[in-house]
């Protein structure tokens, strides 16, 4: 299970985000495009990010293009730097010229990571960091 989902919950998750990725426009007003990458160690999986394919207002002050998580037990390995490397990379593919992550200010290892990958701070509020990162 993932985050307390059962596995058939996960299964559905996996759908609806495969389903995401496809999609052109906005969704129901708010959502948009996003693609789901994993990431692997010796066949076992790590992490995850989820890359949006465009901003909207919403998601500029919360979401950004780029979300992801490392499991716990694997934390402190340099795996979310790989990852976000990574995600940068597709990013750049998609003709993204940078990307923005929004990370809660209690969040220091993931404001470190994004600081690994040329990150830069353009502002933080009483909630978040806003980091936006050339592609």
């Amino acid at each position: 299970a993932v985050k307390g989902s059962t596995f058939d919950e996960f299964k559905q998750w996996l759908i609806r985000s495969d389903l995401l990725s496809g999609e052109k426009g906005l969704i129901d007003g708010w959502k948009v495009p996003t693609t789901v990458y994993w990431l692997y160690v010796d066949g076992y999986p790590v992490g995850f990010g989820k890359l949006r394919h465009f901003l909207t207002n919403q998601l500029r002050i919360e979401g950004g293009h780029i979300g992801y998580a490392i499991r716990p037990s694997q934390r402190n390995k340099g795996y979310g730097t790989v990852l976000l490397k990574m995600m940068i990379e597709e990013a750049r593919k998609m003709n993204i010229d940078r990307v923005l992550l929004t990370i809660r200010n209690n969040n220091a290892a993931s404001i470190n990571v994004a600081l690994n990958n040329n990150g830069k701070i353009e502002r933080v509020c009483e909630e978040r960091h806003y980091i936006w990162i050339d592609c």
